[in-house]
């Protein structure tokens, strides 16, 4: 951020805190974002204002009037644009505070004299609820004079495009500090959105074609900053590029930014759309028949999707894989895979299908790498991009990056035109040490990338080695360390197998264990009655209960109090002794008496059920993690539905995964067995494991002299004190 740009975003906060008063901090933005882009529209049809007037003066005289003067006035007054941007008020700035008494109507007069593209920004600011308060409060003058001030020129030969955006993303930051929100939701770090770019554009030579058109969209648009760095990097390098920016925004300020962005370097503003990307009805995707070739988002972190859940959830159950969501569904309390999942949606076909592919860059907080269960989860949104040989690479990124969080995060790049090289492959890149620290912190934010690291990872991406290594500081020192490894794709993958062990009970008639039996849901329910219209069947019904839970206790209290080690031995005198007495014995009692009479003994025999398999122990049911087999093709023979049948994944995986028990379980328990109709595949990706590097701890001595040393000095601090 230069000087100059600085200056001028103090600038505006000198003139925001003349709004203290009628408005507390938090609601300054109200007034000052739609004010600085009232200035910057106003600065940028100067040069024009009085040729606009007179060509508007000359079509009235025609008769000419509504829609039709409009149509003939943007293309009169907008000459060398594409998209219509002036005003037909006679009124600018400097004219507005020759009427003091009649500032507020004139200010609307003025607002409404603008191009219908430019009105909408302001409607999406609900200024003129401001103006009206702001006169009211006999702030309004003040608030234009002050906007007036030759030092808020902000014509574009004095502040680029490019200077404006980091201008209104400081205002937006700093207001929304003021009102304890979350600046982040609206935009990204410059910087990083920088490395996205040379990430994504870098090894894509087409994109440097002269003349050359592609679109590029962003879901969560925000004020636009991802979205005007791309158009940036890719003309600087190719000016000939014909290039068409989409996107669309929940947020009606930053809707606005990013519309009055596009407005004044004559772009179409209606490519950004209004509303809730993965909303129902009227909110939903704003561009629902369109694909991009290039894609960047950083959706909220950790925020739930409960809003927009039944339309989500109906659209995956109805739709699968013809919608967005077919894989599966991540947490509610984190819809951030919800929007790589729509924008994979929206991919060319790629070129093997006669199209022209797409490539996507993503900001994540580590969640969607690990969480979820084998399932349809975040699991199975992770299988269904890598085992289609989509995800390209991940890159992850130090702590304090951003101004709303300070915790860490991961770059993930998806595409479905992968370089012959780079198929069937993951690449990981470890950017975590690569920044410096801020002289001054915003927010959370303490550390920046400079051109130099984002270079550097660039450059691990783009020459795409194993084991490729950095410079980088640890412990205040430079150290070399790997900072890129190649993966295959299968190596993401697991089975995770469900290992039970067999159960093993003792049984005994002692009066604790009888006792426990009127705990047992079936016992107790011998005595309840669902008859509720005829008091004294129901009354019947339960007094009959009662005298038969009496008559089984009765035969279990006759029993030996022998105990008995073997299923088998016992179940028989169960029921000869119910036998003997007349009662019957259904299959529910039986299993409560069992249930109340057994405790688990690792030393009694087997239980087995009527075929001779040993039946399972719940308790000691475990599951293991077991990586792919090394020779398995992908994609996986198995559904992505929650219990998807997985026989045919059976007949490539069993004899892994029995060696595998054989290898790991076995060994320490012997009567363990695999329940293979249990099996599920995940995947994940352990980015942070396969960079750790272990650092033995310092010697003991060292460590003893070190806590010698503080003693001594604790001490004479101690000294001092009770002197």
């Amino acid at each position: 951020m230069t000087t100059s740009t600085t200056n001028l975003i103090n600038f505006v906060f000198e003139i925001a805190n003349k709004l203290r008063g009628p408005y507390r901090p938090p609601q300054y933005r109200k007034v000052m974002l739609p004010m600085t882009v009232l200035r910057r529209l106003d600065c940028v049809l100067a040069p024009t204002k009085e040729q606009v007037l007179k060509e508007y003066e000359k079509l009235q005289a025609r008769g000419l009037e509504g829609d039709a003067l409009h149509k003939v006035l943007a293309r009169k007054a907008s000459q060398g644009r594409d998209h219509p941007l002036y005003n037909i008020s006679s009124y600018t700035f400097e004219k507005l505070l020759a009427d003091p008494e009649h500032i507020a109507s004139n200010l609307s007069n003025y607002i409404n004299g603008f191009s219908e593209s430019a009105r909408e920004i302001f409607w999406a600011f609900g200024f003129d609820a401001e103006i009206a308060k702001l006169d009211k409060a006999n702030r309004l003058y003040l608030i234009v004079k002050e906007f007036a001030d030759p030092r808020i020129d902000l014509h574009p030969d004095r502040v680029s495009n490019h200077d404006m955006g980091y201008v209104f993303e400081e205002l937006v930051r700093k207001f929304n500090e003021q009102a304890n929100e979350e600046a982040g939701d609206h935009f990204t770090p410059r910087e990083v959105i920088r490395l996205m770019a040379h990430l994504l554009y870098t090894e894509d030579e087409e994109v440097y074609t002269p003349g050359i058109a592609r679109t590029i969209y962003d879901p969560t648009a925000g004020t636009g900053g991802m979205l005007s760095v791309s158009e940036e990097y890719i003309t600087e390098q190719n000016p000939q590029a014909h290039l068409q920016l989409f996107g669309q925004e929940y947020n009606e300020e930053s809707w606005a930014i990013c519309r009055s962005d596009l407005l004044i370097k004559d772009e179409p503003v209606e490519n950004i759309a209004f509303g809730d990307t993965l909303g129902d009805g009227e909110t939903s995707d704003g561009h629902p028949d369109r694909t991009f070739h290039y894609m960047l988002a950083n959706p909220p972190f950790g925020v739930e999707w409960k809003p927009q859940e039944d339309y989500v959830k109906k659209e995956h159950r109805e739709l699968g894989f013809n919608g967005r969501f077919g894989p599966g569904l991540p947490r509610i309390n984190d819809g951030a895979t919800l929007f790589l999942l729509h924008m994979l949606s929206k991919m060319n076909p790629p070129p093997e299908q006669g199209g022209e592919g797409s490539k996507i860059a993503i900001v994540f907080n580590g969640s969607p790498l690990f969480n979820g269960e084998p399932g349809p989860s975040e699991s199975n949104i992770r299988r269904w991009i890598i085992e289609n040989d989509w995800l390209d690479a991940i890159i992850a990124l130090p702590d304090q990056l951003f101004y709303n969080t300070g915790i860490y995060t991961y770059i993930w790049l998806v595409t479905n035109r992968k370089p012959d090289e780079r198929k069937g492959k993951v690449q990981l890149i470890d950017g975590t040490r690569h920044y410096r620290k801020m002289k001054k912190s915003l927010g959370n934010k303490r550390n920046e990338l400079a051109d130099e690291h984002i270079e550097e990872l660039t450059r691990l991406y783009g020459e795409f080695t194993d084991g490729a290594t950095c410079r980088v500081g640890l412990n205040g020192e430079l150290e070399e360390r790997v900072c890129s490894k190649i993966f295959d794709n299968r190596e993401f993958g697991y089975l995770k197998v469900t290992v039970e062990r067999p159960l093993r009970l003792n049984f005994q008639a002692t009066p604790e264990r009888i006792e426990r039996i009127w705990q047992e849901t079936a016992f107790a329910n011998l005595a309840k009655s669902k008859k509720r219209k005829n008091q004294a069947e129901h009354d019947a019904e339960v007094k009959a209960g009662e005298e038969t839970q009496q008559r089984i206790i009765g035969i279990l209290e006759g029993l030996d109090d022998q105990r008995f080690d073997d299923r088998a031995e016992f179940e028989p005198l169960l029921k000869a002794a119910f036998k003997a007495a007349g009662e019957k014995l259904p299959a529910p009692i039986k299993k409560a008496i069992l249930n109340a009479l057994s405790e688990r003994d690792p030393e009694a025999a087997i239980c087995r059920d009527s075929k001779g398999n040993p039946e399972p122990d719940t308790e000691l049911r475990d599951s293991e993690i077991v990586p792919l087999p090394a020779n398995i093709p992908l994609p996986l023979p198995i559904g992505y539905e929650k219990n998807a049948d997985n026989s045919q994944l059976l007949e490539l995986v069993r004899e892994h995964c029995e060696d595998y028990l054989a290898r790991e379980v076995l060994p320490f328990v012997d009567d363990a067995w695999i329940d293979h109709g249990k099996t599920r595949v995940g995947y994940e990706i352990p980015i942070n494991r396969h960079f750790y590097v272990y650092e033995p701890p310092r010697p003991l001595e060292e460590i003893e002299q070190d806590i010698q040393s503080l003693e001594g000095e604790i001490l004479e601090m101690l000294k001092k004190v009770t002197a």
